[in-house]
């Protein structure tokens, strides 16, 4: 009987346990949704963390993209509408709100849009929508940074719900990377004054984000739950805070604060403003591109190893040491930004001045008097040039004298010719310098017409360059294409009609707390911003 006793007691205690460790392991989950369903806070590799971003804009003008010249809002803007055709990290073309691209003729491209794609504000992505998009960019009275992407476009064909036709008044080179602009709503913005409607404030677009609040402080983006892409790419931020500032010096107070955590920008001496503790940093190659225009036609420098001497005589680390303390990267080739097309492993400094010496005792000449002479014709030949460069850019001018200095040092007279901004447009129209130091804000498109084409800056001709400039508008394979590419930049390196010098950075400043592949680009600065988030 006693045992009998025992043996309900210990059923009992056995029931009590249970049901304890049952309500333990209830609260504990009910509490662990509580913080995955959290809108500020989620579970990231076991970790509690912030889903919450904070940005900033400094001088705001429109959320509509293509009216803004903000490059804020031109940054920003991208985590909300979309492009027909996007861009990876490598300035590679990749599908977006168009599935399939394909080129008729020179002038002619139809586009296949991808279907069951929304506005956030319900209604479906169709052409009509690109239809609406360029016909806005076309517009002479909308000043919009993306109208020259549209600019040769002579019309636009919708002959489905997701198909187009766009004609252009004639052929462009790589047309497709002009595609890249941001597509809006037709049916959002309906017959209102498309510059001054109110709709601006909160634009509706197809992105990963969408507005859901604005005022005169700060604007707010949710996450678009509804987003086509999102399986492929779910944000960790839930929310994105940006607080609108009247100057750039408020952003830099507002970030030393903590209450900003990321800025972009092109000021690279950024510790004079926020010390050089606290932050990180990530810069990155920009596209304003310097370079020296060789007259290929002109005397001497008609001899490529004229031209090559010249390139080893200049050291560019030491100019971009000296003129803009190594705020910008040494260049080699107009596409050395970035672009798969350019696949070099490094870019090479070319500073040797002994190869200097070599390359034009090879070619005839001889070192007399510290200058390199040679008789031609009965007629004694020094190589002495003149360099033109805008009066009115200070750095330019500044890079020039240590050009001049650098050449002197092996014998080669450079005499610069500082000109006014007029006359130095008339020496580019007319290509009547013999070197010209200038540069060029490089497009993101692979073209370079500008440096191999008819009519180019040095007046460089090459058979082989001619037909290869031809062939490449009309590759589709990428080996190929990179096959095409590699000779070019061989011909390039061989004949150098150009001496390439630079291109700026500029930088991405984040705060410590901020975790993810911070990876930007010029074209943008949210690459891999799915995985970002911040530490609690």
């Amino acid at each position: 009987m006693k045992s009998k006793s025992n043996f309900f007691k210990y059923i009992f205690i056995f029931v009590i346990i249970a049901l304890i460790s049952y309500s333990v392991y209830s609260v504990y989950v009910k509490n662990k949704e509580k913080v995955n369903e959290s809108d500020d806070i989620v579970q990231v590799d076991e970790t509690s963390v912030l889903t919450d971003l904070r940005l900033a804009i400094a001088g705001f003008d429109t959320m509509n993209p293509i009216l803004s010249n903000n490059k804020n809002v031109q940054d920003i803007s991208k985590l909300i509408f979309e492009p027909l055709l996007d861009l990876d990290q490598n300035y590679k073309i990749k599908p977006c709100l168009a599935k399939e691209w394909s080129k008729i003729d020179d002038t002619t491209y139809i586009l296949k849009l991808k279907g069951n794609i929304k506005w956030q504000d319900g209604k479906e992505f169709t052409a009509k929508d690109v239809q609406f998009t360029i016909d806005k960019l076309k517009d002479t009275s909308i000043n919009s940074v993306y109208s020259v992407n549209v600019g040769n476009i002579i019309q636009v064909e919708v002959i489905d719900d997701y198909t187009i036709r766009l004609t252009l008044n004639e052929a462009v080179p790589f047309f497709e990377y002009n595609l890249t602009f941001p597509i809006l709503s037709k049916s959002y913005f309906g017959e209102d004054d498309f510059i001054s409607t109110e709709k601006n404030n909160m634009p509706v677009g197809t992105g990963k984000y969408k507005i859901t609040y604005i005022d005169g402080n700060k604007i707010t983006f949710q996450k678009n739950t509804n987003w086509w892409n999102i399986q492929e790419e779910n944000p960790v931020i839930q929310t994105i805070n940006i607080g609108l500032y009247s100057s750039v010096g408020e952003v830099y107070n507002a970030f030393k604060l903590g209450n900003i955590d990321l800025i972009n920008t092109s000021i690279t001496n950024i510790e004079d403003y926020l010390g050089t503790m606290g932050y990180q940093t990530k810069e990155y190659t920009a596209r304003q591109y310097d370079f020296i225009a060789m007259n290929c036609e002109k005397n001497t420098l008609s001899d490529s190893a004229v031209r090559n001497a010249i390139y080893c005589a200049i050291d560019r680390d030491n100019i971009t040491a000296s003129v803009y303390n190594n705020k910008s990267s040494v260049a080699d080739f107009p596409l050395d930004y970035g672009s798969y097309l350019y696949s070099v492993d490094r870019v090479n400094s070319g500073f040797n001045q002994n190869k200097t010496n070599e390359l034009l005792i090879n070619a005839g000449w001889t070192y007399k008097n510290k200058y390199w002479q040679k008789t031609e014709n009965y007629k004694t030949l020094r190589l002495s040039f003149n360099l033109v460069v805008n009066s009115s850019n200070a750095n330019r001018v500044a890079v020039a004298e240590i050009i001049k200095e650098q050449l002197k040092n092996v014998g080669i007279v450079i005499n610069i010719v500082k000109v006014s901004e007029a006359q130095y447009q008339s020496y580019l129209q007319n290509k009547n310098y013999d070197m010209i130091l200038t540069g060029v804000q490089s497009s993101i498109s692979p073209n370079l017409t500008t440096y191999l084409g008819t009519n180019n800056l040095s007046n460089f001709k090459n058979e082989e360059t001619e037909e290869i400039m031809k062939e490449i508008t009309n590759i589709t394979d990428d080996n190929l294409l990179k096959e095409k590419y590699n000779r070019l930049i061989e011909i390039y390196n061989n004949e150098r009609p150009y001496i390439s010098l630079y291109y700026n950075k500029n930088i991405v400043i984040y705060s410590t707390s901020l975790i993810g592949d911070v990876s930007p680009t010029s074209y943008n600065i949210f690459y891999n911003f799915e995985k970002w988030y911040r530490q609690n």
